[in-house]
């Protein structure tokens, strides 16, 4: 028996994209993707005897067999096997990537994240670092990408990784080729720009760091992000 043969109150699949992943048992979340039982034994009760199996050890257990071993398990077979590790695997590289983000404290942080990436760029590179609630590095945005005096920025593409990555605010970074990083007239324009558009959608900006060659300038530092 596959999913679409059980009620519609009891399909995982259907129960996940209603109220998510987080509501589901693991036996469930497995089902999806088994995707299929086997003789006198449906896809749910095929998921919930291989949770049973591995009650003591937990689910990560798993990703220590060799596949071959997994797949011998009744109701698995190789293509099932190679679905569950594919899926257990990625979500242990997604908890290690979580547990190892950049933690932005002060503007010298955003200046150590970024100076390998721009201190040698010959035109200007805007980015945008959108943060957790916990000042955690979600990614590294290059938004825009201009000459060697000045580069055109608008909220939309500045807000739109942010959007995407649920951030809690963001701080903005860019590089000055020159080596100078004193603000121009329109790295603050700019700024204010993105200051207003951040209040407007509720996704501050904390800080705006210009890049040197070996040194930087934090504008929330100097007092111009409030």
């Amino acid at each position: 028996m596959n999913l679409r043969d059980l009620p519609h109150g009891e399909r995982p699949r259907e129960r996940l994209i209603e109220r998510g992943a987080g509501a589901l048992s693991d036996a469930e979340l497995l089902a999806i993707l088994l995707r299929t039982g086997r003789a006198g034994e449906n896809v749910l009760e095929l998921a919930r005897g291989i949770v049973a199996r591995f009650r003591e050890t937990g689910l990560s257990e798993i990703l220590a067999m060799p596949a071959a071993e997994f797949a011998r398990i009744p109701g698995v077979g190789t293509a099932k096997a190679a679905t569950v590790l594919a899926a257990l695997e990625l979500g242990r590289r997604a908890q290690g990537a979580a547990q190892n983000r950049p933690h932005i404290r002060e503007a010298a942080d955003v200046y150590e994240l970024l100076r390998p990436r721009l201190c040698s760029e010959k035109r200007e590179h805007f980015l945008v670092l959108p943060l957790t609630s916990k000042n955690e590095v979600l990614m590294v945005a290059d938004v825009s990408v201009g000459t060697l005096t000045n580069t055109l920025v608008h909220p939309r593409e500045v807000y739109e990784p942010a959007i995407r990555c649920g951030a809690a605010h963001i701080v903005l970074a860019h590089n000055h080729p020159s080596g100078d990083p004193a603000p121009s007239g329109e790295d603050i324009a700019v700024t204010r720009r993105m200051v207003e558009a951040g209040e407007i959608m509720d996704i501050p900006v904390l800080d705006h760091v210009i890049v040197g060659y070996d040194k930087f300038i934090s504008l929330k530092e100097e007092g111009m992000i409030q």
